[in-house]
């Protein structure tokens, strides 16, 4: 896989630079909440959408490897004032 380029939602929307250091990512993950919602880098969640634990599944790599999932917002409370930024929700 090749470094994130400048079109990648996560360096669009800042988390790349503001929240992690560029990376190159090593696996492909898809995030589903209620079997229905796949969760898209970037894409805006609703609080009710996210009070059940997602089903997550990961492509490629070594299956005994050791994976760190984590959901943070990264300007709480919103892009203007984000006093509480980089909010780790689980």
């Amino acid at each position: 896989m090749d470094r994130l380029n400048s079109n990648h939602p996560l360096v669009i929307g800042r988390v790349v630079g503001d929240v992690v250091d560029s990376f190159i990512p090593s696996v492909d993950m898809v995030v589903m909440y209620n079997s229905s919602n796949q969760v898209y880098n970037g894409y805006e969640l609703f609080p009710s959408t996210v009070t059940v634990k997602p089903r997550v599944y990961v492509h490629g790599g070594d299956m005994r490897s050791f994976f760190t999932l984590i959901m943070t917002d990264p300007d709480v409370p919103g892009p203007s004032d984000p006093y509480l930024r980089e909010h780790l929700q689980w």
